[in-house]
């Protein structure tokens, strides 16, 4: 079988117009398709350089086969059972900035390139003082990006029709006003002036984005049937939902230079992206956060699982329809008519969506997806929300660690996190674990003890959750 590259595959070959940090599973299963797409209907014509955001990644892998990989789309659309599978050739090559730091800043020389797009997780878009202009590379992703935006405008001597187009995909609401003020950040720090301030101000545009796709990344457990099916070795397939959704808060003239929502694609130009984006987190990655650590000590593996599973599928309906969804705004029929779009995705039949993929950094998440939702709930309804409330209480269950059958537990998160739970847990007091995490300010911004009932509701699911297991704390949830 024939390993895949540009040799042995017949595709074509784009003038690169994009910089992409990030060379994941999402991004080549969103952005990259999403473009493949824009290619082949209009006249965008694009192709891809990837930058590598962390020390260590994958450009190596991606450059072995000449950035080609294969899409394999699988789902019900409109009642039809579709499972797709597409070679995206957009993608040009990829460069390691840490080992070819000349290269990456040369791409600021390149008068094509017009669009900038990342996905460098949630944590990504951060300041990080410690960074200088001579680093070779910045640690952060907005300090690579600063010191590219200096070099192109040195190299075009201020030219106003030079600027980026910047779209990040990062997962945190109003992605581009906080990548922004990273780059404003890094301005002032580094005393690059109020020239090169102005230019970046009129020359280029961070727009706020959301993305929207359930990408389980690589198929391992059919790689072989896919390898046969292609006719390749594909070391790169990346599995993902049909479903799509991209939301870019930018005006016109930003959707007729990247004509996506021409493409008969789900890319949406709009004024403001917060309803959509509250929408998703909240009756998306919400129940994702909670349902994942609560389905694993079930016993459940993967989202299908859960949901479909008759204590834990009760326990997901409750959390969506009956404890997230009355916290939104949006007209309720237009709520639950998304919520039941989720639900079939996530009983999606062709996506494996392993709940242990969900739970890396699990805090950070449910303080961004559910946190608010507790609050409001409580708001509204002067009580707790006994579902969300009983997934933060698994949340600290399944940081203990300790073994699942014959399975080790293995919780990956920042190590100040893993630390704290560890020396908690050490103790074996659970009313103390329940008071020391929701006191740790450095994970939320505040002393959650503050939040009425909140603390006592912890410790008495973290007691039933020790004493007679998960299955009868979801039990005295879905009653």
């Amino acid at each position: 079988m024939e390993t895949l590259n540009r040799t042995t595959a017949k595709v074509n070959q784009y003038p690169t117009k994009v910089i992409q940090f990030g060379e994941g599973n999402f991004l080549r299963a969103f952005v990259d398709w999403i473009i493949w797409n824009t290619n082949k209907v209009t006249d965008f014509n694009a192709g891809v350089v990837v930058v590598q955001p962390i020390e260590k990644g994958m450009v190596d892998v991606l450059n072995a086969q000449d950035g080609l990989y294969h899409v394999n789309l699988q789902g019900i659309d409109k009642g039809q059972s579709v499972d797709s599978m597409d070679m995206v050739d957009v993608i040009n090559y990829g460069l390691n900035p840490y080992t070819q730091n000349d290269e990456y800043l040369a791409l600021a020389e390149d008068p094509n390139i017009r669009f900038v797009i990342s996905n460098t997780t949630e944590a990504g878009i951060a300041f990080d003082p410690s960074c200088r202009l001579e680093d070779k590379p910045a640690s952060s992703y907005p300090g690579k990006l600063t010191q590219l935006l200096y070099r192109r405008y040195q190299h075009f001597n201020g030219d106003l029709t030079k600027g980026f187009i910047i779209l990040p995909c990062e997962l945190i609401f109003l992605n581009g006003k906080e990548l922004k003020k990273c780059i404003y950040q890094y301005i002032e720090l580094w005393n690059l002036g109020e020239r090169f301030r102005n230019w970046f101000e009129q020359a280029c545009g961070v727009y706020c984005t959301l993305v929207d796709r359930i990408v389980p990344g690589f198929p391992k457990d059919t790689i072989g049937q896919i390898h046969e099916r292609i006719g390749f070795e594909d070391n790169l397939v990346v599995k993902g939902e049909i479903f799509h959704l991209w939301v870019i808060e930018a005006p016109e003239s930003v959707a007729a230079e990247f004509p996506a929502d021409k493409a008969g694609l789900n890319v949406l130009f709009v004024p403001s992206e917060a309803p959509y984006h509250e929408r998703k987190v909240t009756l998306l990655n919400g129940p994702h956060t909670v349902l994942s650590p609560v389905g694993y000590l079930s016993g459940l593996d993967t989202v299908r699982e859960c949901v479909e599973d008759p204590e834990v599928g009760k326990f997901v309906h409750k959390v969506m329809y009956e404890e997230l969804l009355e916290t939104l705004n949006l007209p309720k029929q237009e709520l639950e008519a998304y919520a039941a779009s989720v639900v079939e995705r996530f009983v999606n039949p062709f996506v494996k969506h392993f709940v242990t993929s969900i739970m890396l950094n699990s805090f950070p998440k449910y303080k961004t997806r559910d946190l608010p939702g507790l609050k409001t709930y409580l708001e509204r309804k002067g009580e707790l929300p006994k579902g969300l409330v009983l997934g933060l209480a698994a949340i600290i269950t399944y940081y203990k660690g300790g073994r699942r059958g014959d399975v080790e537990i293995v919780p990956n998160d920042d190590p100040a996190i893993m630390n704290l739970l560890q020396d908690l847990w050490a103790g074996g007091d659970v009313r103390k674990v329940a008071e020391g995490v929701l006191a740790a300010e450095f994970i939320w911004g505040e002393n959650l003890n503050d939040v009425p009932g909140l603390t006592d509701l912890v410790a008495a699911d973290l007691d039933i959750i020790q004493n007679e297991g998960m299955r009868a704390a979801v039990k005295t949830v879905i009653g």
